[in-house]
């Protein structure tokens, strides 16, 4: 009986092992580490009460000096340093600029605990435009190492971690600010910890063999041009391995030799491929839009708590910060989740839609701008922030459906480094004290007058393609119902003589 228990444990073990190897060799296992690390990477309960303590007895510094000479130095930073951490990234496969990421935010947050003085808090920022321009890296490495039929469910999962972590962040150091639980050097203390496991987990992160520019699987040619999948024909093709994944090019597999490019060779194509996308009209007008109001939301996101602090300059004003952000991060989330479930013709009322909610973002931003009372301002900031999620949802949507991964990485790259060169043009003339160096009202008046040009233009836009679609619509509807022997007559004028 002894015997027969050791070799029913032995099986039973064996089992889990197998299972085990399993589970690791597929697509669960570094989705789950992934999600592990973007959860504790963005678990930061300091951020919605930064700017109260850089301008507090901690850090001592004046609203103007981390306005216009410490917060410029991310914008300009993250500009020069966006391309080339995306072709490093690519080159380096993935895992070792997710690990950097996280070593850079650990430097970051350490440097605001210890350091003092504006020089220090601009290194600080140079370390966070680090962080930014890696997070590149964070999605690209999970298109690497799962298969093409769990993308959407890998992404899901690694996008809904990130905003529970965003979420329980705000939560979190709304509570230690609220019951004066925790000083804020304490908070960074803990966010330390946080990131600590973040980097742990990343260090387990499985080597991808391929990138999508640089290791590539040999491509397997077909005997002609593989059309993109439209939305319909995605599911489908999603539970097919062998679906073509772009152009000319068969799904890749591990178990294919991998062929390393040169830089040329990737620059080339990448010209070549953004040319040929930006070639379409509506992929261009989707993609201005993107750019354009991804600059605005930016600088306003950037610069909210210094308006709220000029709203509500008594120091009761912190106490709402963490709450009205995890509020606005998850009401965010339910537009962006919910506009998945609408039926609607977004190549005819698409432009119409982003130029109406825009205005409402620029009405949004006024309220902010000029309201004496904190829950305006509060609310306005969650309007503003709900309408920016539905909006880009659907230019993402509207976007991805056109193009391949590969190029829908570049488009995505491109669009935000067009936005930051937009958010750089505004912050040095706007914002730097080298440049007009605006007050926080001015500023938002700006940024609301901004909107309220986006929403004029796509508007007016959107009209002309609403009556264009439908003089088109009128015209076929009038041939399909005019009699044939009339047709003929307009066709054939002879036969009338």
């Amino acid at each position: 009986m002894k015997l027969c228990g050791d070799t029913g444990d032995y099986l039973f073990g064996s089992v889990r092992m197998e299972a085990l190897k399993r589970w690791r060799a597929g697509w669960g296992y570094p989705t789950t580490l992934l999600c592990i690390y973007g959860f504790f990477s963005t678990v930061k309960p300091i951020e919605p009460f930064l700017i109260p303590y850089l301008t507090g007895p901690d850090k001592n510094l004046t609203v103007e000096k981390v306005t216009n000479e410490i917060f410029p130095v991310w914008t300009y930073s993250y500009l020069a340093v966006l391309v080339p951490v995306f072709l490093l990234t690519d080159w380096l496969r993935y895992k070792p600029v997710v690990v950097f990421q996280c070593i850079n935010l650990f430097v970051t947050t350490a440097m605001l605990l210890w350091l003092q003085g504006v020089a220090a808090m601009q290194a600080m920022q140079f370390a966070y435009a680090v962080v930014t321009a890696s997070e590149v890296a964070y999605f690209s490495y999970i298109y690497s190492i799962v298969e093409l039929k769990h993308y959407r469910k890998a992404t899901s999962y690694c996008r809904s971690v990130q905003l529970l972590g965003y979420t329980m962040g705000s939560v979190l150091g709304q509570l230690l600010v609220s019951f004066n639980l925790m000083s804020y050097n304490n908070n960074l203390v803990l966010t330390l910890v946080l990131i600590s496991i973040a980097l742990v987990t990343s260090l387990f992160l499985p080597m991808p063999q391929r990138s999508m520019f640089f290791h590539r699987s040999q491509e397997r040619h077909t005997t002609g041009n593989v059309e993109e999948m439209d939305a319909q024909e995605l599911p489908e093709a999603l539970g097919r391995e062998d679906m073509c994944a772009g152009d000319g090019e068969m799904a890749e597999s591990p178990e294919e030799p991998v062929r390393t490019r040169s830089c040329s060779q990737v620059l080339i194509q990448l010209w070549r491929d953004f040319l040929q996308c930006y070639s379409t009209r509506e992929l261009l007008y989707w993609s201005v839009w993107w750019a354009l109001a991804t600059c605005g939301y930016n600088q306003t996101i950037n610069y909210v708590q210094v308006l709220w602090q000029h709203v509500e300059p008594s120091q009761n004003f912190t106490v709402y910060n963490g709450g009205v952000e995890a509020v606005s991060n998850l009401f965010g989330a339910a537009t962006a989740y919910g506009i998945g479930f609408t039926q609607v013709d977004w190549a005819q009322w698409g432009e119409l839609t982003l130029g109406s909610f825009s205005g409402l973002g620029a009405a949004a931003l006024f309220t902010m701008t000029f309201t004496a009372n904190i829950w305006a301002c509060y609310a306005g900031y969650i309007v503003f922030k709900c309408l920016y999620m539905l909006l880009i949802t659907i230019a993402m949507f509207q976007i991805a459906t056109e193009l391949s991964m590969e190029r829908y990485a570049l488009i995505f790259g491109a669009n935000n480094f067009g936005a930051l060169v937009l958010q750089t043009i505004i912050t040095s003339v706007v914002v730097d004290g080298r440049g007009l160096g605006l007050g926080i009202i001015p500023q938002f008046i700006i940024y609301g007058s901004y909107f309220s040009a986006i929403a004029v233009i796509f508007f007016l836009r959107g009209v002309y393609t609403i009556m264009r679609v439908r003089q088109s619509h009128r015209d076929s509807t009038t041939a399909e119902e005019q009699p044939p022997s009339l047709k003929d007559s307009d066709t054939c004028p002879e036969q009338r003589l």
